[in-house]
């Protein structure tokens, strides 16, 4: 799963994906299988690579701006806190997986194998049926890429939260100079509807313009009598907020944070990709 979710960006997909390297193993002959945890893997990149191409073809007619789908990453006290961990988060990232979304497919099954899981070049050469010398040189584009395109900085969990918290109240207050106190001046809000729900179309850029948006977006409120709750989840490998309006799931909010300041805004309001916060 943790393979096909950073291949594909979403959960609906990473979930097939595994469903059908299941009927793969089952329909084996798992006697001859020497590496059961190899042999899964193989087959869930390749499936994956031929998923991901189809859905690379769907998304250029996507409505607005792309956002993978969020990804409860807190699975409580059994998961020890490790630089495992941090790594196998980071590479789950919403930005990261933005960044990912522009290499080609074979660039990113070599990226998450080699990056995310530590499978050595000989393993992902077999596994993409390439040779190493490929293989290596698809890992260095993929790096360059990801390492141009992706934040570089360490963001201290307990100011993410202090920063969150205060944002949504600046929003629900009405308090435009709170909120833009809070904004880099060169934050980005990204939104991600699908076209299905209420979100700007184009990434909104400066403070000046995001916190206008944000206060519009708070004046208008919710129609008279609805009931909004506020819930903080850990998704994508950071503090995020879940809004539900009469117990549906509305919003994901997920704020970026750079020296102290909000630099990135993103908000998905796609109901395709709310599905699992429903129950």
């Amino acid at each position: 799963m943790g393979v096909a979710y950073r291949m594909l960006g979403r959960v609906v997909d990473a979930e097939d994906v595994v469903q059908d390297a299941w009927l793969r193993w089952s329909a084996a002959d798992q006697a001859q299988v020497r590496e059961p945890r190899a042999y899964l893997v193989r087959v869930t990149t390749r499936l994956a690579i031929d998923r991901l191409r189809h859905v690379q073809a769907r998304r250029e007619h996507y409505v607005g701006p792309w956002l993978p789908e969020p990804l409860v990453t807190d699975y409580g006290p059994t998961v020890p806190d490790t630089a495992e961990q941090a790594v196998l988060a980071d590479s789950v990232s919403i930005a990261v997986l933005v960044v990912l979304e522009s290499l080609s497919p074979l660039e990113r099954a070599v990226f998450v194998l080699r990056e995310a899981f530590g499978f050595p070049f000989s393993e992902i050469a077999l596994t993409l049926d390439r040779g190493e010398p490929a293989v290596r040189q698809l890992a260095a584009r993929a790096r360059k890429h990801v390492d141009e395109g992706r934040p570089r900085y360490e963001v201290d969990p307990d100011e993410r939260r202090n920063l969150t918290e205060r944002f949504l109240a600046a929003a629900a207050d009405g308090d435009l100079e709170g909120l833009m106190s809070l904004l880099a001046p060169d934050v980005r809000l990204v939104g991600d509807s699908g076209g299905k729900a209420k979100a700007p179309l184009r990434v909104i850029e400066t403070a000046d313009k995001v916190g206008r948006f944000l206060d519009g977006v708070a004046r208008s409120g919710l129609r008279e009598g609805a009931e909004l709750e506020v819930r903080f989840l850990e998704l994508n490998g950071a503090d995020s907020v879940l809004l539900l309006v009469d117990g549906k799931p509305d919003s994901v909010f997920q704020l970026d944070v750079v020296d102290g300041q909000i630099a990135s805004v993103y908000i998905i309001r796609n109901p395709d990709k709310l599905v699992g916060f429903s129950s």
